[in-house]
């Protein structure tokens, strides 16, 4: 058995998937260069009032009631994508016959979705939560359940050997609307449909059951082979293989704006509508995205306001972001109005035409709700700085992933609330102080660098037993370093520290009870950041503290940097 899956009016259904709000309304769809702009399709309420096909673009805007949508190729590219997505996930036999048209094969799908009518259903039900409208059509051949679907409203489901029976109703130019469907292209192949379907009207063949009743031998000596074809067609009894499908992945949605926006909150929610797309289409094959990938065409055309130059998303914190040490204080950007005005760097003299923001994820994952979020707290860190006029989302398929906890495992947090825990946190103090610590190959003590944290879950190792006497022997001492290092005073006696005094930490100071040292260690001498130090370990007593017993007795880490002759407190042993 095999089933169709037609999207009628194609051209408005791809633009009521990308604007739902527009359902409950009259809109047709324009198609060419102003001002030869004509009305290429309309949905039922549109007709209802008088719009229809060919009509200028100034007659259909003398009615109030109409909203007019120019024809979007990539509307339209993303709505025949996820239509083929929709039933790839039923079966991997799929042949592309057009643009708003797909087939697929169902043998052997019974022992998975139940009988032929419940997979129909359900499949009319999948392509719906997709926001396309679809007949669907089940027969014994592809071209009778095609023939049925475009002829057909809502499921139609044909048993074997009543093919004819049932689309005899059909008018005979259901057999051309391949051929006649675009309006705009002159051919061989439309001008010798136009020529068969006035021929039939001449014999008064209205309906496929006249044109199927027809003497086979008199239609053959008429039209030769391709009349028998017209008349397999009409009974039913055509038959062929289907050419399957074979395209890549590639899960994309774009969102082209007739006005620019100037704000971020209005991004926010078309990126819903988009994620919402994406999400659907990716668990429709069972998939879930680790990489996703924005791009936003900006409107720098000449004549536009320079002094709008950054946009923001209100988070939930609407305070301006303090600035870190060492780095210069920022102007504040008002996030809760979304355009800001900056007044004290100039325009930078290239404008680029581009944005583009790439969303990594430490494991894959398929929650439009997250990536939404994500989204605005990487924009919110990163504003465009233009007008948007165009709105590109891509995601990169990825299997979902497979983990199972142990039962004596401690629990971890779940990567979804940890990657957004991580992202506010990055928001906050900077995209170079959130991760993990990687250790450089270097001697020199701050030798490493933050790399992107993943919780990664290992397995747990039977720890080796180790006898009493050399966990006696073994000790294990913690330095606990000073954020920033100490700066100290220090006495010396025969190049030797006597005496350490530290201004910031008044118990950090006292006589040197015992030391031990120095440790020499340089390096980078090849570059500015050259550094060279000598370390000290040393124990202190502070004065007040003389008296009392030896636990008033502390170890320090005491370094001296040999470039700058300066004295620090590195940090205190545990």
């Amino acid at each position: 058995m095999f089933a169709c899956i037609y999207i009628p009016n194609f051209p408005v259904a791809a633009v009521l998937r990308a604007e739902p709000e527009l359902r409950t309304q009259a809109v047709a769809v324009l198609e060419g260069k102003p001002p030869l702009e004509k009305v290429l399709a309309v949905n039922e309420r549109a007709a209802s009032i008088g719009i229809t096909s060919g009509m200028t673009k100034a007659q259909a805007e003398l009615c109030t009631e109409v909203v007019l949508r120019q024809r979007s190729s990539l509307q339209e590219s993303a709505a025949h994508a996820a239509l083929l997505d929709c039933v790839q996930s039923f079966s991997p036999c799929v042949e592309d016959s057009a643009c708003d048209t797909a087939l697929v094969d169902l043998s052997g799908t019974e022992s998975l979705f139940g009988p032929l009518p419940e997979i129909a259903r359900v499949l009319h039900h999948t392509v719906r939560m997709l926001g396309l409208d679809a007949h669907i059509a089940t027969a014994s051949n592809p071209d009778a359940a095609m023939l049925a679907a475009r002829g057909f409203s809502g499921v139609t489901v044909i048993p074997a050997g009543q093919e004819a029976e049932r689309l005899g109703s059909l008018p005979v130019e259901v057999l051309f609307a391949d051929r006649l469907r675009d309006t705009e292209k002159e051919g061989e192949p439309k001008k010798e449909a136009s020529r068969l379907l006035e021929t039939l009207d001449r014999w008064g063949i209205r309906n496929l059951r006249t044109l199927a009743a027809l003497p086979e031998v008199a239609l053959s000596e008429r039209f030769g082979q391709p009349g028998l074809h017209l008349q397999q067609l009409a009974r039913g009894e055509a038959s062929r293989t289907l050419v399957p499908l074979d395209a890549p992945l590639v899960f994309e949605e774009t969102a082209e704006l007739e006005h620019p926006i100037i704000l971020l909150e209005p991004l926010a929610f078309l990126l819903n509508r988009l994620l919402e797309h994406l999400c659907a289409r990716l668990a429709s094959r069972a998939l879930a995205t680790q990489e996703l990938r924005l791009t936003l065409d900006l409107d720098n055309r000449p004549g536009i306001d320079q002094e709008f130059e950054n946009f923001g998303i209100p988070s939930e914190s609407d305070a301006p972001n303090k600035p870190m040490r060492g780095q210069p204080p920022k102007p504040a950007l008002s996030l809760s109005k979304g355009a800001v005005r900056r007044s004290e760097a100039p325009l930078p003299s290239s404008r680029q035409t581009k944005f583009h923001r790439t969303l990594r994820l430490p494991l894959p994952m398929l929650d439009a709700n997250l990536f939404l979020k994500l989204l605005q707290l990487d924009l919110n860190a990163h504003p465009p700085g233009a007008p948007i006029v165009k709105i590109h989302l891509a995601a990169e398929p990825a299997r979902q992933r497979s983990a199972q906890a142990g039962l004596f495992l401690p629990p971890t947090p779940e990567p979804e609330k940890l990657e957004l825990t991580l992202a506010r946190i990055s928001n906050m103090v900077g995209e170079n102080r959130v991760g993990a610590m990687e250790l450089l190959d270097t001697h020199h003590p701050e030798g490493f660098r933050m790399k992107r944290f993943v919780s990664e879950s290992r397995p747990v190792s039977t720890p080796q037993k180790i006898s009493d006497q050399a966990e006696e022997k073994s000790a294990v001492t913690a330095l606990r370093r000073f954020r920033p290092p100490l700066r100290a005073t220090v006495t010396l006696e025969n190049g030797e520290p006597t005496r350490v005094v530290c201004a910031k930490k008044k118990e950090v100071q006292g006589s040197v009870l015992w030391k031990a040292g120095p440790w020499r260690s340089s390096g980078d001498w090849w570059e500015r950041e050259a550094w060279a130090r000598d370390e000290w370990d040393i124990a202190l007593q502070h004065p007040a503290l003389q008296d009392q017993d030896k636990d008033s007795i502390a170890l320090y880490r005491l370094v001296h940097d040999l470039l700058s002759g300066s004295w620090f407190m590195e940090g205190t042993y545990d």
